[in-house]
C-alpha cells in the first residue's frame, strides 16, 4: 500500500534571467551567427570554386572541412592572441596586411583608401 501522507517538497521559486544575462547571451550568440554566415556564402560559392579547380564531389568535400577546420583553428588562435597582447592590438594587427598595400604608389588612386 502506498502511503498517502508523504510529505512533497515546497515549489522552488527559481531566479528568471533578466536584461544583462540576455544582453550576454546575444553577445555569445553573435559570433555563432557569422560563422553559420560564412560557412552559408562558402556553400554558395562552392560550385563556381570546384568548376574553376576541377574538383570532384570528395575533393569539393574536403575543400568544405578544410575550410571549418581553418576558420576554428584560426578563430581559437586568434582569441588565445588577443586574450595575450590586447584586442586592440589584435585588431591593428589583422588589419595591416589588407591595408598596407592600398597605400603602396602602385595602386591606382580610386583603390587606395
Amino acid at each position: 500500500m502506498l502511503d498517502q501522507h508523504v510529505a512533497r517538497p515546497a515549489a522552488v521559486a527559481v531566479p528568471r534571467a533578466g536584461t544583462r544575462a540576455w544582453i550576454g547571451l546575444a553577445v555569445l550568440a553573435l559570433p555563432t551567427l557569422l560563422v553559420s554566415i560564412d560557412v552559408s556564402l562558402m556553400l554558395l560559392a562552392l560550385p563556381r570554386i570546384g568548376a574553376d579547380l576541377g574538383a570532384s564531389s570528395a575533393q569539393q568535400l574536403w575543400i568544405m572541412d578544410i575550410y571549418g577546420f581553418m576558420l576554428a583553428g584560426f578563430m581559437i588562435t586568434m582569441g588565445t592572441l588577443g586574450d595575450r597582447i590586447g584586442r586592440r592590438n589584435c585588431s591593428c594587427a589583422a588589419r595591416l596586411p589588407s591595408g598596407a598595400p592600398r597605400r603602396s604608389p602602385r595602386f591606382p588612386p580610386a583603390l587606395r583608401c
